[in-house]
């Protein structure tokens, strides 16, 4: 476990988005309009978010077309997994250490 909490997934929106991604399998993705509207953000803060979560290799991006329609897709990768499981323990040891001690 790292000490401290991830500055990148720390901020609200970005913990929103990577929870939302854990929840899917391992490998599998979701569109950019369909992550949108699960999260009901703008585009543009979405955007942000996902290129902040990518330079930090959080996420992937693929952008490719179905037809001539453009289609973005966004899967959390390996790293962003271990990196999401890393943060969930750290925020558990803090609540177990702000828990007061079980009489017994």
């Amino acid at each position: 476990m790292t000490s401290g909490l991830d500055p990148v997934i720390h901020a609200p929106a970005r913990l929103r988005v990577v929870a939302t991604l854990n929840a899917l399998r391992e490998g599998d993705t979701v569109t950019f309009p369909g992550l949108r509207d699960l999260l009901g953000m703008t585009a543009g803060n979405l955007s942000v978010h996902l290129g902040k979560l990518e330079d930090a290799g959080y996420v992937e991006i693929t952008k490719t077309h179905r037809g001539r329609t453009p289609v973005t897709y966004v899967a959390l990768t390996r790293r962003g997994r271990l990196a999401f499981e890393d943060y969930t323990a750290e925020i558990r040891s803090l609540l177990d250490a702000a828990s007061p001690p079980a009489d017994g």
